[in-house]
Order: structure tokens, then sequence, then C-alpha cells
């Protein structure tokens, strides 16, 4: 009775690890969400799988414990990391109602991660991840740790940017920011990263606030007061050469 919760990296592809490669490889049932489980199925044609679709999670999670405690090995497959913004910490809520089983979780090469090599290096410094979905956190706080990470001046990745429900939330993100942050701060966006079309673009904060090309597919970077562009690359320096002088 073991329950896997793995994460495929942002393109369910290259970026698949060998860990995460592995634990598919070792269950007997393959459990997600109906994009991630799509994603994978030719690399698996021979696993049996099962898929929810969006907003289903809870009855997803229950699908695969129930299935685990019933004798299975059971993946549960998240794009990016499992436990960012995925499905691990869920998996272990659900399972106290259940018999014991064993949890493991396998992480994956998450969005920020995916997105800044793509970019450059903007994270090389303390970030701050922040999702504007305000499906399941209310918009209040998402504005207030927007302007608490703004003001401490965290390089920050934005999560879930915009959807067709949420039209102008990075544009108010945008307006929080700049309360804090000046409007030439380097700023970038890729659009589905690792995958086909993938695509990135640097700009200024005020640029980014009046930007209408970024979508539910694409993750945000906002770069600190010491972000700059070098050879067209978002770079946020550690400070190694600053120590020098």
């Amino acid at each position: 009775m073991k329950l896997t919760v793995v994460g495929l990296g942002p393109g369910a592809g290259r970026d698949l690890t060998g860990r995460a490669y592995d634990a598919i490889q070792a269950a007997d049932l393959v459990v997600g969400y109906t994009a991630y489980i799509d994603l994978i199925r030719e690399a698996f044609p021979d696993k049996e799988m099962q898929s929810t679709g969006m907003k289903k999670e809870v009855d997803r999670c229950r699908m695969a414990v129930e299935a685990a405690v019933n004798g299975k090995n059971v993946a549960v497959v998240c794009s990016g990391d499992s436990g960012v913004y995925g499905m691990a910490g869920l998996i272990y809520e659900v399972a106290q109602e259940y018999p014991p089983i064993d949890i493991e979780v396998v992480p994956g090469i998450t969005a920020a991660c995916g997105g800044a090599a793509v970019l450059g290096a903007p994270l090389t410094h303390d970030f701050a991840v922040i999702s504007l979905s305000d499906l399941l956190t209310p918009w209040e706080k998402i504005e207030k740790r927007l302007a608490a990470a703004a003001e401490a001046d965290f390089v920050i990745c934005l999560y879930n940017p915009r959807s067709h429900s949420r039209r102008d939330y990075l544009q108010r993100a945008c307006d929080i920011l700049l309360a804090h942050k000046s409007a030439d701060t380097v700023c970038g966006y890729v659009q589905n990263i690792g995958r086909e079309g993938e695509r990135a673009v640097t700009c200024t904060l005020k640029a980014l606030r009046d930007n209408e090309e970024v979508d539910m597919f694409t993750t945000v970077f906002v770069g600190n007061s010491q972000t700059s562009l070098i050879g067209g690359k978002m770079v946020t320096p550690r400070g190694y050469l600053q120590r020098e002088n």
C-alpha cells in the first residue's frame, strides 16, 4: 500500500526527472488531472490511468488514496513540483481519513525554476512565489503578500497571473508592486515552459502592467532593485562580485 506524489516538471517531457520516471514506471495506477495524464500517456502506454477534470482535486486524491488502501501502488502526478501548488499537501490531508498508507513525495522542477532558466538567472537571490489565483485564497490576502514582498525588495515570481475570469489581476498586482518598486524594474515572463510554443520576454514593470499577452500558461518574474539585463538575459546578482569591491 504505497502512494507516491510525483512532480512532472513544467513540460512533462525533457524536465521529467529520473526519480519521477521510476516512480511512474513502478506504479500499478497513475492518477492525475486530465491535461497532465494526457501529457504522459504516450510515454507510459501500458499504465492504467485515471483522471478527473479541473476543480476535482479532492475527488482525485480520494480516488488515489482508496486505491492505495486497497493494495495498489499508486502514483499521483502533478505539473511542476508536487509540493508547490501541487497535490502533496492535499494527499496528506485526505489520507488522515483512511487506514495508514506509505506516502512518498517525489519533487519536480517547478515553473519558477523552469522559467528562470529560460530567462537567465533572475532567482539567484531571495525571492517570493505568489499565486494570483483567488479561487482558494482571498484577494485581500494576496494583496498583502504582494505589498510585503515588494516592500522587502524580493524578486517575485507570479503563478496564475491571468485567466479568462481574472483578466485584470496582473494589472492590479502590478499597481501594488509599483507602490514599492521602480517602474523601470526589470521583469520577464515565460509562456508554455518546457512545451511547444515556449516563449520568453523581458520588459519593465510599467510595460508588464499594460501587457495583454500574459495568460494562464505564463509564469511572471519581477526583479528586485539590483536585477538587470546582461546580454538580454534577466540576472539578479547574489553579491559575490560586490563583496570583492
